[in-house]
């Protein structure tokens, strides 16, 4: 087998980022990249908090991205984000505190739809920031994700 990292992973995890990043949803492309950022935070992972906030600034005020990475509860965001990003969290870290979770989200009016997709969002990112970890990716700088980013908002991730 080539050690690549296509073929360590094969064209159904590319498949499935491309679905959960770009497929249809009620969430905007930077809404999710900012989901899978925040994933990578919480799970440690350097080299996606890198890549998915150069890609979600792309497309949201960079300050707001950043205010969620440092603390979301605390950032100039709507309360359906705020609370999906509650969701999102509880999802990374305590999953046997989703049913309360999901509540709170749509008690906020978070859409079952918006769930499902944020869940697919966390889903894939729960796997690629432990990949990237395991296989310790390099890190680029903040100049090389900011470029990087233009490339994976127009191509995806298939």
């Amino acid at each position: 087998m080539p050690s690549t990292n296509k073929a360590f992973v094969g064209t159904a995890l590319g498949a499935w980022t491309q679905e959960a990043m770009r497929g249809p949803s009620e969430w905007s492309v930077a809404e999710r990249e900012l989901m899978a950022a925040m994933v990578a935070r919480w799970n440690s992972c350097p080299f996606c908090v890198g890549a998915h906030r150069a890609i979600a600034a792309l497309g949201m005020d960079k300050a707001v991205a950043e205010a969620c990475l440092d603390d979301y509860h605390t950032a100039p965001i709507s309360e359906p984000l705020h609370a999906t990003l509650s969701f999102v969290e509880t999802m990374t870290l305590r999953p046997g505190e989703l049913p309360a979770a999901v509540r709170a989200a749509t008690a906020e009016g978070v859409t079952r739809q918006q769930l499902t997709d944020a869940a697919a969002v966390a889903s894939v990112f729960n796997i690629i920031t432990r990949y990237a970890n395991a296989l310790d990716f390099v890190i680029p700088s903040e100049a090389e994700f900011d470029k990087a980013a233009g490339m994976m908002l127009k191509r995806g991730y298939a």
